[in-house]
């Protein structure tokens, strides 16, 4: 009797592997990536193992550290300053980077900007070759964001050889590919979009690049969960991962990098969208407080987060309502905020501070848009909502900054004297920070080390009755 083979289902992003066809893997979660290995396929890889690997003459020989022209790698700033913030410079000649954000964020816009700029500069030719937008479509953005220049070459192609065919007719020094998704070749099998044509097209895309010295940035979609789209392997082979955020119910976009191979990974930059294009922030400081802040309302406290390496201000607001009545659970709605950490701060106040608020309604929002995660602003949220709670308002040259414990404590954060610094830049006077985190901080304000959540109510509370 024929001996009956055996086919296992292995993923392309992982290696993990089922003995069934499934659409999802199971281990990294990616759709579409599990491929058939029979076991003559195994049995041809372990014959291709086994042979003995033969040797070439390179066709550059090897050379020692020191005689490597490290001139070749510096950056070229584009001209967008909080673009070359995020890159650590700027671009790479050979460099390729990878720029995904959802649907509508401006991530074209922001590119288009960038290719002007950097044509404008006289680096040399750039080529924006765009697979989900015709010509003139793009040209209508130009227009508006006024990005207009001779050597700003366009083309719209979905075929990876035409645009390698553009590459030999323009030889630019910046490619834009717009995106990586849409674009397919031949030469493998696939539907545009899947995993095998995304890693075909941009191993070809990143071949020539590092082979000609042509600087590369790739656009790639998100999945619903705010990952990059397409398989993990993509993201190791670029050397610059950002992402592209922002809401769209708010002009604020920030470019935060994930993965730098020339320079720092943890970099944000900070633009505002308007009708005519994105601009750059390079001081975005009062962008996330309330205008009027010389005049404080019950319900506000601001912190300083850390957005990478660069310290923000945030006010954050809260809302206290009224008691849940008929034994209903109390409603809470947090905008901007983690809601597990307005709970956990709740129940604190609660419990370790004294103040009622758990059986009624809260409210709490940053203002800007601005997204507050770090537990650095445990602190601050915790004296909004006893602001609110006590209808005192806290002082306007206060900053409140540290993560608050189950037990009440307040514990240490990370970059308190940078933020003490910015704080301090824009005028406030006072700080609220955990225990041996006050020294470095600036000569003109008064910083007061509180241990325990409790301690910071009674030190707010006598700012309040000073204030009164």
């Amino acid at each position: 009797m024929a001996k009956t083979v055996r086919t296992a289902y292995a993923c392309t992003s992982c290696g993990h592997s089922v003995p069934k066809w499934v659409g999802r893997c199971p281990d990294c979660g990616d759709w579409g990536t599990m491929d058939a290995t029979g076991a003559p396929a195994r049995a041809a890889a372990a014959s291709v193992s086994s042979r003995r690997a033969t040797s070439a003459r390179p066709a550059v020989p090897a050379q020692s550290i020191g005689d490597v022209d490290a001139k070749q790698a510096v950056a070229r700033p584009t001209g967008v300053g909080e673009f070359d913030r995020v890159l650590g410079g700027g671009l790479v000649p050979g460099g390729v980077a990878l720029i995904a954000g959802e649907p509508g964020v401006g991530k074209s816009t922001l590119l288009l900007d960038v290719a002007h700029r950097y044509a404008a500069a006289g680096h040399g030719r750039v080529l924006v070759a765009t697979g989900e937008e015709s010509a003139s479509q793009v040209r209508i953005r130009a227009d508006r964001i006024g990005a207009i220049h001779p050597d700003l070459m366009l083309a719209a192609e979905t075929d990876l050889a035409a645009v390698l065919g553009h590459l030999d007719d323009v030889k630019p020094g910046l490619l834009i590919l717009d995106s990586v998704q849409t674009v397919s070749t031949g030469d493998v099998d696939g539907v545009p979009g899947g995993v095998t044509q995304v890693r075909a097209v941009a191993s070809a895309i990143i071949g020539v690049a590092k082979e000609r010295g042509i600087t590369s940035i790739l656009v790639g979609h998100v999945t619903k969960d705010g990952h990059i789209a397409g398989p993990r392997v993509l993201e190791h082979l670029v050397d610059t991962v950002l992402h592209f955020e922002g809401d769209r119910h708010s002009t604020l976009r920030l470019l935060r990098g994930v993965k730098n191979r020339f320079g720092p990974a943890d970099e944000v930059g900070c633009f505002d969208m308007t009708e005519d294009g994105i601009v750059g922030l390079s001081d975005p400081a009062g962008l996330f407080l309330t205008e009027d802040a010389d005049e404080p309302v019950p319900g506000t406290c601001v912190t300083v987060t850390m957005e990478g390496r660069r310290a923000l201000l945030v006010e954050i607001q809260a809302l206290v309502g009224g008691s849940a009545k008929d034994g209903t659970i109390p409603r809470r709605t947090v905008s901007g905020l983690d809601a597990a950490r307005l709970n956990m701060g709740l129940a604190v106040l609660d419990r370790r501070g004294g103040v009622r608020c758990l059986d009624r309604e809260v409210y709490a929002a940053t203002v800007g848009g601005m997204r507050v995660t770090e537990p650095a602003a445990d602190l601050a949220l915790a004296l909004a909502v006893a602001s609110s709670v006590s209808s005192a308002p806290v002082s306007a040259d206060i900053v409140a900054i540290g993560e608050v414990g189950l037990t009440g404590a307040v514990r240490r954060v990370s970059g308190v004297p940078r933020r003490l610094a910015e704080a301090a830049r824009l005028g406030f006077t006072h700080a609220l920070v955990p225990p041996g985190c006050g020294e470095g901080a600036p000569k003109k304000m008064t910083v007061t080390e509180v241990s325990s959540v409790s301690e910071a109510l009674r030190m707010a509370s006598s700012r309040w009755a000073a204030r009164g």
